[in-house]
């Protein structure tokens, strides 16, 4: 099967700087969508723009902050006319034993994992109810279904996420069943994301049992492997995706095998 088309669709990137934005924004541009990208470092966010060419369109901002997200989005209905999928990808690690975590660790998943998100999603959704199409697209990890030591504080930000993403999804189902609500859930991932993450690198995971390393996603993935899965779920997908095959089912052996 070829890939899906995006031609005519304008599309919103968070954190398209690197790693699996970039990626993202790159693969949507080769499937023909006009792409909105939106980074704190304006140099390698000029540079995927670039490599995304003429249909792409670059703003500065910091998605951790309201009024960043809705200059963001009125600069992609200024450029392009309106957003018809919003991918919200901005997140940030953390690798802390739960008793060394600090009140400042705990604000800063979720101002980076999950104020991000609901600000975007607040700030598109009267356009897209407006509109009566479109999608968001909440870009999580396996670890919020699977939280791990020391992970605990990134796995709460993203379980959170996940929780909400779904009580939005119930709440659209009634007065807007056409809008999609998508998490998409990658496991391990070849980027700079884990030497990013404050505390331990979260790319270290050699001291993690093989029955974990299973259930947090199998073999790890390139950041192009993750994106064609992420463009290919912001189409046309309702739900969850995970990106691995069977992920989904190496989750729940995961939580079978847990006390209950």
């Amino acid at each position: 099967m070829g890939k899906r088309d995006f031609s005519d669709q304008v599309v919103v990137v968070t954190g398209a700087s690197g790693g699996v934005g970039a990626a993202t924004a790159e693969e949507l541009a080769r499937r023909g969508a006009s792409v909105v990208l939106a980074a704190r470092r304006a140099g390698p966010l000029g540079e995927v723009a670039r490599r995304c060419g003429d249909k792409a369109h670059c703003v500065v901002a910091d998605v951790t902050k309201r009024e960043d997200v809705q200059r963001l989005f009125e600069e992609a209905v200024a450029r392009f006319g309106r957003v018809d999928i919003w991918i919200n990808n901005v997140g940030r690690g953390i690798g802390r034993p739960l008793l060394e975590i600090t009140d400042d660790d705990v604000d800063a998943m979720i101002r980076d994992n999950l104020k991000s998100v609901l600000y975007g999603m607040q700030v598109v959704t009267p356009h897209l109810q407006a509109r009566g199409t479109g999608a968001i697209v909440n870009v999580s990890s396996l670890l919020g279904r699977t939280p791990l030591p020391p992970r605990a504080a990134y796995a709460l930000a993203k379980a959170a996420m996940m929780s909400l993403s779904e009580a939005f999804r119930i709440e659209l189902a009634g007065s807007h069943p056409e809008l999609r609500v998508v998490v998409v859930y990658p496991g391990r991932i070849a980027t700079d994301f884990g030497r990013n993450a404050l505390g331990q690198r979260m790319g270290d995971s050699g001291k993690l049992p093989a029955e974990v390393l299973a259930a947090i996603g199998g073999a790890t993935q390139t950041a192009e492997e993750v994106a064609q899965a992420l463009c290919d779920a912001a189409l046309n997908s309702r739900g969850d995706v995970y990106t691995q095959p069977n992920a989904f089912a190496g989750v729940r052996q995961y939580l079978e095998k847990q006390p209950g």
